[in-house]
């Protein structure tokens, strides 16, 4: 019985990895006068069922048939996909436009507030291949009743491994992340939003 509990005692546990999709902040050049600031309100990603998890879930090309999926127990997201999404979005959107997240302000009633809901509808990330996804959001500023709905469906060559999909994703999100400000910029110009080509 010692002996049992001493080879069970001796069993490695494989390592856990975390991966975030936040990125440094980089300063970006933003053409409005930052002195009138303005709000961002990031709702809730929505996204498929399957992926509302921190582990990542993954296909390999040559594993069968494109049904089957792969829940990876050592490979995660820092906080579930959802929350890591919103925390990425929130956080490019921010400073790529030079505007206040709103959860972290307080503001006064003249203010002015972009809220923003994001869904990713389909998301394929194929290890040693792709990743493939289409997001789409609708931007809108409550004080006025203008808005903005626009989609992109991306598809992101990607390096060897489990890296190499964590990096797909985040040059995904990235993309994503410089069409949405575009659209606040736009709006906050007076001027009429315009959707991306596809990529």
């Amino acid at each position: 019985m010692m002996i049992t509990l001493w080879a069970a005692g001796c069993v490695s546990v494989p390592e856990t990895r975390f991966y975030t999709l936040s990125e440094p902040p980089e300063i970006k050049v933003r053409p409005r006068d930052l002195s009138t600031p303005i709000f961002i309100d990031i709702l809730p990603v929505n996204v498929p069922e399957r992926l509302a998890r921190p582990q990542l879930v993954v296909r390999y090309e040559d594993s069968g048939p494109e049904t089957q999926l792969f829940i990876l127990e050592q490979d995660r997201w820092s906080s579930p996909f959802n929350y890591e999404l919103r925390d990425a979005f929130a956080s490019g959107i921010a400073n790529w436009t030079g505007a206040v997240n709103k959860a972290h302000r307080s503001r006064t009633s003249d203010q002015i507030v972009y809220r923003i809901a994001i869904e990713l509808s389909q998301f394929d990330a194929i290890i040693d291949d792709s990743v493939k996804a289409r997001f789409s959001w609708t931007i809108t500023r409550p004080a006025d009743a203008r808005s903005v709905a626009c989609y992109a469906v991306i598809t992101e060559p990607v390096s060897a491994g489990v890296e190499g999909v964590v990096g797909g994703v985040q040059r995904a999100v990235t993309s994503v992340v410089t069409s949405i400000s575009k659209n606040v910029l736009e709006l906050d110009m007076g001027r009429v939003p315009t959707c991306a080509a596809q990529k």
